[in-house]
């Protein structure tokens, strides 16, 4: 067995394992079936890779999308290690190539997906093949309780059979307590070593706005990161498509991405984020699991997420390489009711339509939340955490006020109106608002007409949400989301309780120039950005002749180490995070260059 510290020294490049990893890695060498939870982010791939390559024998990794096995291999092959994908992609030369190397014994990881696993002669030739380790990605799809359960996933504990029970590991960072034991029920024969090493992503700061004017808040904060990567997730493809203009109208380099466009054009415009720096894409969740990218530096939701889990998964796509990374996510009731709506009408049973009600319950907790929204967040996955101190909360900090009153007349407003109304009545009865539909019903003439007059209309939505988050109110979806009060609602309404909400205060915008300036510290960039500039052509330059992403060629935070020690020979060079032997051969003399053409 090869040493890993040689292997992760002079492969990957890396002068130690990150949180997590050397435990995982220990127990896959010693032969013990693994089920890890860890972060985005958390270097989850390592774990297979680098027992992969210390051992003899054939690694199959289980992996979603053909575009992420296509990236992985191709990193995989820059950093000298043997490895291929069984993919409809592939051309004739490479499924060769890949076939050879198996018979060889040379090929150490070998990418397939679930369904490809699923065709008998592919699983025969596997069987032939001394697969040592079966390790599944994204394993949360295997489970029916996993938020992107996909039903090809599921037949993978008989693959493993069919493979002889070979030692098997699965990999998720987004996986529950119910999640994890379907995990484990449908994959192992006998409870495997499981590791949870946290939810928390301390490099990524969390923000969230009521819905205002969308494409507004949206614009607004793409500004503040001009000139880098991110992705905007739309609720529906036709949003997608208004917002990747909007943003193309405002001088961003942006495309859309929805199951709605045909196969190629996906596929460039996939390949176009993953290839170009400050590319944002605007996209529904289509655009998902297959996202590799190490140097996404925001998340923007244009709309509430799916779940929490959802909202973890997709923030999570920011920000892998642990530099600090930034998200908005904007919600309003229409987006509550539409993921009701959703749920109630799906054809899933009805613990599973309970379980996504108490989710969705979680995330309006976490848009409303009193306190710091990581403490939120983490408490959901039943961990503890002090305030971060830079998520919007914290830093614009939290204030909060007996809202009984308010609560109150709100709560009348739904009683008196019948019950049979949402927000935006609700609203105008309490602003003294003389609409149609008030006239036509008559509730011009309520006691509660007008009595919300001394606060804008912006707060009266704000304080219906949290009224609704808190409980106290229900919402009908079957029609158009009108509210009846719940047992406690009658309690706050009749003084027998009182409750505490949040005074949405607004701060002072910072001007453009100095946000973005802001964000560029922010994320550790050296002082002097000409060089990184140039280091950064280099790559793409690179990365087009190779035509492979740019990050496939060295990530930001390579280049950034670059920038920052300055090589000067490719002994230093090898002192640069991710610069393994391979990768210093293949470009070690042109970045050198570089470097020497900026350095005085």
């Amino acid at each position: 067995m090869t040493d890993p510290h040689h292997i992760l020294e002079h492969v990957f490049g890396f002068s130690g394992y990150r949180p997590g990893q050397q435990a995982i890695v220990e127990a896959v060498l010693g032969g013990e079936d693994v089920l890890a939870v860890m972060p985005t982010g958390g270097g989850k791939s390592l774990c297979y890779q680098l027992p992969a390559l210390a051992r003899e024998g054939l690694t199959l990794v289980v992996s979603p999308l053909i575009a992420l096995m296509r990236d992985q291999v191709a990193q995989l092959r820059r950093n000298g290690v043997e490895a291929g994908s069984l993919s409809s992609a592939n051309d004739e030369e490479e499924r060769s190539r890949v076939a050879e190397a198996v018979r060889a014994g040379r090929l150490k990881l070998l990418y397939a997906s679930p369904e490809r696993l699923a065709l008998p002669a592919t699983l025969d030739w596997l069987a032939r093949s001394d697969v040592k380790l079966l390790a599944i990605d994204e394993a949360h799809c295997v489970s029916q309780w996993g938020h992107d359960f996909r039903p090809e996933y599921a037949l993978l504990g008989d693959v493993r059979r069919q493979l002889g029970g070979v030692q098997t590991m699965a990999l998720t960072a987004t996986a529950d307590v119910a999640t994890r034991e379907d995990i484990v029920r449908r994959l192992f024969q006998a409870p495997p070593r499981t590791f949870i090493h946290g939810f928390d992503r301390p490099n990524i700061r969390l923000a969230m706005q009521a819905k205002d004017n969308a494409r507004r808040q949206i614009l607004r904060f793409v500004e503040r990161h001009r000139g880098q990567s991110g992705i905007v997730y739309c609720a529906t493809r036709k949003d997608t498509e208004a917002f990747a203009q909007a943003l193309s109208d405002s001088g961003f380099n942006a495309l859309p991405y929805h199951a709605g466009l045909d196969a190629a054009a996906r596929s460039r415009n996939q390949d176009a984020f993953l290839q170009e720096d400050g590319m944002v894409m605007a996209a529904t969740v289509a655009f998902g699991m297959g996202i590799d990218k190490p140097d996404v530096r925001f998340v923007a939701h244009a709309a509430l997420p799916k779940s929490i889990e959802a909202y973890y998964q997709e923030i999570g796509r920011a920000g892998r390489d642990g530099l600090p990374a930034d998200t908005l996510t904007l919600y309003g009731l229409d987006d509550i009711r539409l993921r009701r709506l959703q749920i109630e009408e799906g054809e899933a049973s009805e613990d599973q339509k309970r379980i996504e009600r108490q989710r969705l319950n979680a995330l309006i907790a976490l848009a409303e939340a009193p306190r710091c929204r990581r403490q939120t967040l983490l408490s959901y996955f039943a961990e503890a955490s002090e305030p971060c101190g830079r998520c919007d909360l914290c830093e614009g900090g939290v204030k909060v006020f007996d809202g009984t009153v308010e609560a109150q007349k709100i709560l009348s407003a739904a009683v008196r109106t019948g019950e049979r109304f949402g927000a935006e009545h609700l609203v105008a009865v309490l602003a003294g608002e003389e609409t149609e539909a008030v006239l036509r019903a008559g509730h011009q003439g309520l006691k509660t007409f007008g009595v919300g007059k001394d606060r804008p209309k912006g707060e009266w939505r704000s304080l219906i949400r949290q009224v609704y988050a808190l409980g106290l109110m229900q919402m009908d979806i079957t029609s158009y989301g009108s509210f009846a009060l719940t047992e406690r609602g009658w309690a706050v309404l009749k003084g027998a309780e009182r409750v505490e909400l949040r005074a949405d205060v607004l701060q002072p915008r910072e001007s453009t120039r100095s946000r973005r300036e802001a964000a560029r510290q922010e994320a550790g960039l050296p002082a002097d950005h000409a060089l990184l500039a140039a280091l950064k052509a280099l790559r793409l330059e690179i990365a087009k002749a190779e035509s492979v992403p740019a990050y496939v060629v060295f990530t930001d935070k390579s280049l950034i180490d670059m920038a920052s020690l300055r090589p000067r020979d490719p002994y230093a060079m090898r002192l640069v995070h991710g610069v393994g032997d391979a990768k210093l051969a293949r470009y070690g003399e042109a970045f050198l260059a570089v470097i020497a053409g900026h350095t005085g």
